[in-house]
């Protein structure tokens, strides 16, 4: 299964337009640190029960480090974020990262700390989708490029073994029901939405 993920993340390359950019390339310095990252992300996510499925990397977060609602300050937490190790969760950074801090991986991040098992997070579209020609924006993925993404998210439920998947936002939620994947919807915690997130994020942790 984790081979047929991979496959499917590399696949996507082919399918990425031009304002939107491909993070995992192995054949580069930054995309090998953003694979590796995930890589480890994944393995230290094994125990996880439920997927949050969120838009896409933003340019302050998963964009640099790879990793799903996770900034350069949460990828270097002490303690670890998911280890709860001194030392970190072993992954790598960028020795000169563009920026260090995203608000909505900081917004996730907290309303996660509370559950006793962390949600697997991942982006229904896996490409960092920007307005064009600056890298350093955000724009919401379209609709057939959520479509291309939404195959990997549903093969992490199913190598993963997950019982339950969280959609942030209706995109993510009406991407996975056309694969046959029911999720329980909560709100996007951008523009104005991080209060509601937060107080729905923690009700599914109680549930969980």
């Amino acid at each position: 299964m984790a081979v047929r993920f991979f496959d499917l993340l590399a696949e996507l390359q082919a399918h990425t337009p031009d304002d939107a950019e491909f993070l995992y390339d192995a054949r580069t310095p930054d995309g090998a640190l953003r694979l590796a990252n995930v890589r480890r992300y994944l393995e230290l996510s094994a125990g996880a029960t439920t997927l949050l499925v969120g838009e896409a990397p933003g340019w302050r977060g998963a964009t640099v480090t790879g990793v799903p609602f996770m900034s350069v300050r949460e990828l270097t937490a002490r303690p670890g974020l998911l280890t709860g190790d001194p030392e970190g969760d072993g992954f790598t950074t960028p020795d000169h990262p563009v920026v260090r801090w995203e608000l909505s991986a900081s917004i996730v991040q907290k309303a996660c700390r509370s559950w006793g098992v962390q949600p697997l997070h991942w982006p229904i579209y896996p490409n960092h989708p920007f307005s064009a020609p600056d890298r350093a924006t955000n724009r919401a993925p379209r609709v057939p490029e959520v479509r291309a993404g939404a195959p990997l998210a549903v093969e992490l439920v199913r190598w993963m073994s997950i019982r339950r998947v969280v959609a942030v936002g209706r995109k993510a939620e009406h991407a996975l029901a056309a694969f046959g994947v029911p999720a329980t919807a909560v709100r996007h915690p951008a523009q104005g939405g991080a209060a509601l997130f937060a107080a729905q994020m923690a009700e599914l942790g109680r549930a969980a």
